[in-house]
């Protein structure tokens, strides 16, 4: 007699196994989540395969969900006297980092390919950071000092430089491409407004539910209903998001940033202390996921793009991050480190790689049909393994700085 599981007991499973397999890794000095990554490989698509890509796009939701509530906490620790206290350096790191990691893999990939519209499609794609694995680090150990307070900062608004870099990058990419085709050209102009006006969008759209969630928390009864204002108020924000083609970490961002600069502070430690419990929940299942959705099959397929693509962005980053920390007078801690913990790539560059391939299949030319083929695969195998690379070396940056208690 054959049985399948069904979908819920295949994520209780993953829950109940993630959570040992986690405390197993811990024990030999990774971050838990590797664990729970290594257990999604396992039962994914590539090793068991209990959990099919049908599966896996029914449970897209629990990974906006998760990153809804990552990008919360994230505001969350965002309070203007500490970005104050943390100087301009910040603002100098976030640029320095997503221009060097644009411009080293456009150079690498065109000197791969010899291809300019190739190379700047790639590097378009390099600037954005999951902030994910940087914050289930920060928060399993505990970490606190300036540079787990910067990390949080650079994180956040990472995602909003990126959303820039790739919209102006990936507009003069298609225009280079067009013409060169002899396709008439669509207007730059909208390509360039496009990426500017779904950033401001999207930080006006979570400020305003941020001030709506602030008046309303200190009208609830008991604290044990924080959780479901909370849930309900990300959920919105993930929707509303999605809805209008916005950024969802940027929206929550936004609301957490309200709450922590508006609300006195017992208020907002009320709202860490009640989430603490059901962050675990989320990470596990945000990487289980994350795991399983690794495919060995299109690992091969990566070529000297995805090696020049993992070399030119890990340098660029890290390379970057400390140049920009050098030129804003940072400490030597946060410049030797910060760039350790910016690694991480998801959600974000996946998105935007298949924003790339829809728009890129959809145009008359074999170039254009080749680069929409391969982007996605790439992205996607190389974002798997800055995943598992990106919390492992945030851990180090960490450990390094003094930040993380005995």
């Amino acid at each position: 007699m054959s049985f399948e599981f069904t979908l819920l007991a295949l994520i209780g499973i993953a829950v109940t196994l993630g959570l040992f397999s986690g405390r197993l890794v811990k024990k030999v000095g990774l971050p838990s989540i590797i664990g729970y990554m290594l257990l999604g490989t396992v039962m994914g698509v590539s090793v068991l395969k209990l959990f099919h890509h049908e599966h896996l796009r029914e449970l897209t939701f629990i990974t906006d969900i998760a990153l809804g509530f990552v990008a919360f906490s994230i505001g969350n620790e965002l309070k203007i006297s500490t970005l104050k206290s943390l100087g301009k350096s910040i603002g100098l790191i976030i640029i320095f980092e997503s221009v060097s990691a644009l411009i080293l893999v456009a150079l690498l990939v065109y000197l791969v390919t010899g291809d300019l519209v190739t190379a700047l499609i790639f590097g378009s794609l390099a600037p954005a950071t999951a902030p994910a694995g940087t914050v289930a680090v920060i928060r399993e150990y505990r970490a606190k000092g300036k540079l787990s307070s910067s990390l949080y900062a650079v994180a956040g608004f990472d995602d909003g430089v990126a959303i820039l870099l790739f919209g102006f990058t990936a507009a003069i990419a298609k225009q280079i491409l067009l013409s060169n085709s002899g396709i008439s050209q669509g207007s730059l102009a909208t390509g360039l407004i496009q990426p500017s006006v779904e950033i401001v969008l999207s930080l006006v759209l979570g400020s305003a539910l941020g001030f709506l969630y602030s008046y309303l928390i200190p009208k609830l009864v008991s604290k044990n209903n924080i959780p479901a204002l909370t849930f309900g108020f990300i959920l919105m924000g993930a929707g509303l998001a999605e809805m209008f083609h916005l950024s969802l970490i940027l929206v929550n961002m936004g609301i957490g940033f309200v709450l922590a600069n508006t609300t006195k502070h017992s208020t907002v430690v009320s709202v860490n202390e009640q989430l603490r419990s059901l962050m675990p929940l989320l990470f596990i299942l945000f990487f289980f996921l994350a795991g399983a959705h690794l495919n060995f099959a299109s690992l091969p397929a990566l070529g000297l793009i995805g090696v020049a693509y993992i070399v030119g962005r890990s340098a660029g980053k890290i390379g970057g991050a400390w140049l920009g920390a050098y030129v804003g007078g940072a400490t030597s801690t946060i410049r030797n480190n910060i760039g350790l913990g910016l690694l991480s790539q998801a959600g974000v560059a996946i998105g935007l790689s298949l924003l790339v391939s829809q728009e890129f299949s959809s145009i008359d030319s074999a170039q254009a049909h080749s680069i929409a083929a391969s982007v996605v695969t790439t992205i996607t195998a190389t974002c798997i393994l800055f995943e598992i690379v990106g919390p492992v070396t945030a851990r180090i940056a960490l450990k390094r700085a003094g930040e993380i208690p005995e």
